[in-house]
């Protein structure tokens, strides 16, 4: 039986809404149905993008993040269904190693507090003066100074601190340590002696790792088996040497087509295989195989209804893909492209539908049916009616105006001829008037 089983392990987070009262709209699917085992001194390396839900399923080994479903099998105890005070003693044995060092130290302790912490914890050692002992070791073999006991964690550098994150999870003794990104912090330098020192306990302390990463050469030189992971999910699981050598599933065989090679004339006759598009979204995950938005193998039975198991293929060589053995064999033609223009793919497609709507709709087929005249939009016709209106209206005062004019100058006429009888007076008044309602200022 395996140190460290997981089986269909799920970690979904809830999405809530709400001001007053919050409801769950969603999940996100982090982790969604990973199965693994691990075996005793064995190291097991995590790939994968960033987002495809590493992280979580280390965290969720331990705990530390709540296990929706599935189990956590450690040394034959499921953790999964520990309650808290149990699952606390368990931890003793299961160690983690944080991505960020200085993160994950206290900034307000000195080393020795920080180590000496957990040990009290546990019961380790009869009183301080024992631990303070055993703390000196640990840091020996790390390689660090006995002089770090009495500093804090800004006086390191980050590889110094990477290194008291190592011993804080060595002094409690433990079975598994779970290593997240321990060297995607450092230099170059500095990570090949991190990776040195994990071989060197792991042989003499008999220690047991599982290594989530992204840097896929740190993975091959540490691990023995390694899992990829894509969007919350297990798609290929083989020894090291063999999914290296011969990647089956799409996913793993793009991951590798990233791996620099340091030779000049392999690098320049090797394909590289460009995806299309990004990472969905883990809160809405696609229909059947996750991967299927983006494989360049996707076909049109299948992929987009069914999600395929991760099946063995033979020499411990697992894949989840419906169409592995017909991609070996070259009788799967690829759907998508795969070079450059994977990247451009999607602006292509978008110019070419637009141009595509343009030629429709200046030149229409002869047979086409004649097409029904637009409607006005409703906005357009309102100011339409206002622009009617405002004209309507100054054609209005116009005729007033001319009107008024014309009463004005028949007036001064009657007055200056006097064939109505009206005398001076009264014509006057009446030119009075009528110059008023014109809206200029009477006459004297």
């Amino acid at each position: 039986m395996s140190l460290l089983e997981l089986d269909d392990v799920k970690v979904h987070f809830p999405v809530k809404k709400g001001l007053f009262f919050d409801r769950t709209v969603g999940h996100v699917y982090a982790v969604d149905g990973v199965s693994l085992s691990i075996e005793a001194g064995q190291t097991y390396g995590l790939v994968g993008e960033s987002g495809c839900g590493k992280t979580t399923l280390g965290r969720a080994v331990l705990r530390l993040n709540d296990i929706t479903d599935g189990g956590v099998v450690f040394d034959g105890t499921d953790l999964a269904k520990l309650p808290g005070e149990e699952m606390r003693a368990f931890r003793r044995r299961l160690q983690m190693v944080f991505q960020d060092p200085l993160g994950s130290l206290n900034p307000r302790q000195n080393i020795e507090s920080i180590l000496s912490e957990g040990m009290a914890a546990h019961g380790i050692g009869k009183d301080q003066t024992e631990r303070r002992e055993k703390i000196k070791d640990i840091l020996a073999k790390v390689g660090l100074p006995s002089n770090a006991l009495s500093r804090y964690p800004h006086e390191f550098s980050g590889g110094q601190r990477q290194r008291i994150g190592i011993a804080r999870a060595l002094v409690l003794e433990p079975d598994v340590i779970i290593c997240d990104e321990p060297v995607s912090a450092l230099d170059v330098s500095v990570q090949a002696q991190v990776i040195n020192l994990l071989e060197e306990l792991q042989e003499s302390l008999g220690l047991t790792y599982l290594v989530i990463a992204h840097d896929l050469a740190v993975v091959r030189h540490i691990s023995d088996v390694i899992g990829v992971m894509y969007l919350g999910g297990l798609v290929e699981e083989a020894p090291s040497d063999a999914l290296y050598a011969g990647p089956r599933h799409p996913y793993t065989k793009a991951l590798m087509s990233a791996v620099p090679v340091p030779d000049p004339e392999v690098e320049d006759r090797r394909e590289r295989i460009l995806l299309h598009g990004d990472l969905p979204s883990p809160a809405n995950p696609p229909a059947g195989c996750r991967f299927h938005t983006r494989c360049p193998w996707v076909q049109e039975t299948k992929c987009a209804t069914e999600r395929p198991p991760l099946l063995d293929t033979g020499d411990g060589h697992k894949v989840a893909c419906h169409f592995t053995a017909e991609i070996e064999a070259g009788t799967v033609k690829q759907t998508l492209a795969t070079g450059i223009d994977a990247v451009t793919g999607t602006e292509t497609v978008a110019a070419e539908a637009v141009e595509v709507s343009e030629d429709e709709t200046e030149a229409p087929a002869a047979d086409a049916p004649e097409k029904e005249p637009a409607t006005v939009p409703a906005q357009a016709s309102a100011d339409a009616e206002e622009t009617e209106a405002k004209a309507s209206d100054a054609r209005e005062q116009s005729a007033a105006a001319e009107d008024t004019k014309k009463e004005t100058a028949d007036a001064t006429e009657e007055a200056s001829d006097g064939t109505d009888g009206t005398d001076a007076t009264d014509v006057k008044k009446e030119k009075a008037d009528a110059t008023e309602k014109a809206g200029g200022s009477p006459q004297a």
